[in-house]
């Protein structure tokens, strides 16, 4: 990668693989006319370091620097400096007029549940997109990526705008500054980092350790595996004492006689009557809930609880009681609703809209820290599910009139966050419905998908976590780690095949991630409950996608490799094809990253393959997948776990 400045001065930062040239600065979503009034590049011939200082018509400078780091990368900051107290600042950044050789680009969710993908960009026609905290850009000829990312997140939202309806497309880079008190400090983004790679997965995850080691508080990790049982997928919001301590009695059961590595017994929602009424049961737990989670703890399990802290009903107590607790809509003056349910469904709740508690109030912030210290101290629970958690990250100082303004809406975040880290101590903490990148540091795992579902296609369905798992692992392990969600085991109350089902499971048991289902282990057929051992695998393991970036290929390709000192089976990989249509394909070992040759057993059809191979050929039917355990010496019996 190399910087550039082209005859009429315009900014370029040049690659083998993906260019980015036409660099403009961008405050409040317009363009600052005309050229630089400072340009200095160092040195003059092939630079190394670039500044540029423009004018703002209202009164100011707005400075953009950018300097190499080694040969592949550049590091780039922009500031705005004597701006008028007058001018609200919302968003600046800057543009890229033409990414040049562009077949595809990431569009990078913010939260657990919108998702990212890979979008091509079909050289005029196609789509504007805007993702968050990065992009990885890949390249229509040559092979590997550029990566263009920011390297702290706990201060800003920033977002990345590609336009690909004209030819070439452009980028577009922000930084949210949400109007935020400006201080004695000019308003600065955080460093964007822009570095090429020959590799595309490898390429993300080399960002997600830029990430974490530029974070003020270091990842965290869960100090033993997260595995075990939740409430939700199984009895839903219809819990009660009597039906927990039914599964608690049969699960502890199953644990027992098979040896299974399950850890955490956690009630979802259900045990509550209205959002934000924490501290209140619902009758059907005549005990309350601490006897509860000492019974779950009784039978060898960590006992566990969802909350969603910043949601709050307008049928609720707290609500009815503190009104003004809640962020308002700085249009209408009245609460802002940020999810309503109108009609007929109504969540097994009573309340129509939903309000974001507003953490700036300090008497509103005090009853969440009481709510957190009272379920971890006195009642005792070591397992924090916290849900719609990017509720005071959806709107900006436009809609959003919050107690006490001046902060972004992710400082705002943040500070709550941290309150709840602090009140819960040691206890292991799953972010749900979560901003992924803000929350580094604080919780143990993030969601990185929607929920699962009982069908293929749809809403809540499989093809989120198809989606997700793959565009999102890289981070598992390095900045937290990584959920899938609950695993459907059950043979009834779904619309999944067997083969999809069963796919499925090993798709998301391979990520070396959370491990968790709801259903009734005391009544899985032996079949199903080879699969569960099957999945609840040791965590000493890194998966891969070695063919990450085929965007077109129904193949989703899984190569897991354990990282224990000498495991049985050093390797395990998973075909999943799917597409709607059978598939024929044909993979090195080397092309997936293995030595060669191997011997391979195939899981899925119990038996071993003749070998050595150093190719594997497969026909995979579709919605279906094949299992393969790798390693130097014949395997000759079927693994129950994934190494």
């Amino acid at each position: 990668m190399k910087l550039s400045l082209a005859p009429d001065g315009s900014i370029a930062l040049e690659s083998a693989l993906v260019s980015l040239r036409g660099l403009r600065p961008v405050l409040n979503g317009e363009f600052l006319p005309g050229d630089p009034v400072t340009l200095r590049a160092e040195p003059a011939g092939e630079p190394k370091s670039i500044l540029a200082q423009y004018a703002v018509p209202a009164g100011g400078t707005f400075t953009i620097e950018i300097a190499l780091v080694g040969t592949g990368r550049c590091d780039l900051r922009c500031r705005v400096e004597d701006l008028p107290e007058t001018v609200a600042l919302d968003v600046f950044g800057l543009r890229f007029g033409a990414v040049e050789n562009l077949r595809a680009f990431l569009r990078s969710g913010y939260t657990s549940w919108d998702g990212s993908q890979f979008i091509e960009t079909p050289g005029g026609g196609g789509e504007e997109a805007t993702g968050y905290a990065l992009t990885q850009l890949l390249p229509r000829y040559g092979t590997g990526s550029v990566i263009v990312g920011f390297d702290r997140h706990d201060r800003f939202q920033q977002t990345f705008t590609v336009d690909a309806r004209t030819a070439p497309p452009s980028l577009t880079i922000l930084t949210h500054w949400d109007r935020k008190a400006r201080g004695a400090g000019a308003p600065e983004s955080e460093r964007l980092v822009i570095f090429e790679s020959g590799e595309v997965e490898e390429a993300l995850r080399e960002w997600a350790r830029i990430v974490a080691a530029a974070a003020p508080v270091p990842p965290r990790f869960p100090a033993a595996p997260i595995t075990g049982w939740c409430s939700w997928y199984n009895l839903y919001a219809a819990i009660t004492e009597e039906n927990v301590l039914e599964h608690l009695r049969g699960t502890a059961e199953v644990a027992r006689r098979e040896g299974l590595p399950m850890r955490v017994f956690q009630l979802d929602d259900g045990f509550t009557p209205e959002m934000g009424d924490w501290l209140d049961v619902r009758p059907q737990f005549p005990r309350g809930i601490k006897p509860l989670l000492d019974d779950i703890r009784a039978a060898g399990f960590v006992p566990g609880l969802w909350i969603a802290p910043f949601l709050v009903g307008n049928r609720s107590r707290l609500y009815r009681e503190h009104p003004d607790w809640v962020v308002h809509d700085r249009q209408t003056g009245g609460p802002l609703a940020v999810m309503t349910f109108y009609g007929e469904f109504r969540w097994h709740k009573r309340s129509e809209e939903y309000y974001t508690l507003d953490a700036t109030h300090p008497d509103a912030l005090d009853y969440l820290r009481r709510v957190f210290h009272t379920w971890r101290h006195d009642w005792g629970c070591e397992y924090f599910k916290t849900d719609f958690m990017h509720f005071p990250t959806v709107f900006g100082p436009d809609r959003a009139a919050w107690h006490a303004p001046g902060r972004t809406r992710i400082a705002i975040w943040r500070g709550a966050a941290e309150m709840i880290r602090e009140a819960i101590g040691d206890a292991t903490w799953l972010g749900c419905g979560c901003p992924l990148w803000a929350s580094v540091g604080l919780v143990d795992a993030i969601r990185i998908g929607r929920d699962v579902g009982v069908q293929w296609a749809g809403e809540r369905s499989a093809l989120s976590l198809l989606r997700d798992q793959e565009l999102r692992g890289f981070a598992n392990h390095i900045l937290w780690e990584s959920d899938p969600d609950c695993i459907l085991l059950r043979e009834q109350f779904h619309h999944l095949t067997d083969a999809e089902l069963r796919s499925l499971a090993i798709y998301a048991g391979m990520a070396a991630g959370v491990v968790m289902t709801s259903d009734a282990l005391h009544h899985l057929s032996a079949d199903r409950l080879r699969l569960w051992k099957l999945v609840l695998s040791p965590r000493a393991a890194v998966c891969r996608f070695p063919l990450l970036g085929q965007v077109d290929d129904p193949v989703r390709v899984q190569v897991r490799t354990s990282r224990a000192a000498a495991p049985e089976w050093p390797a395990a990989l998973f075909f999943f094809n799917t597409g709607d249509h059978p598939v024929q394909r044909m993979y090195s070992l080397a092309a997936l990253g293995l030595p060669e040759p191997l011997y391979l057993y195939d899981w899925t059809a119990r038996q071993p393959w003749p070998g050595p191979v150093s190719q594997i050929a497969l026909t995979i039917a579709p919605h279906d997948g094949t299992l393969l355990f790798a390693g130097p010496d014949p395997i000759t019996s079927a693994p129950d776990r994934l190494p």
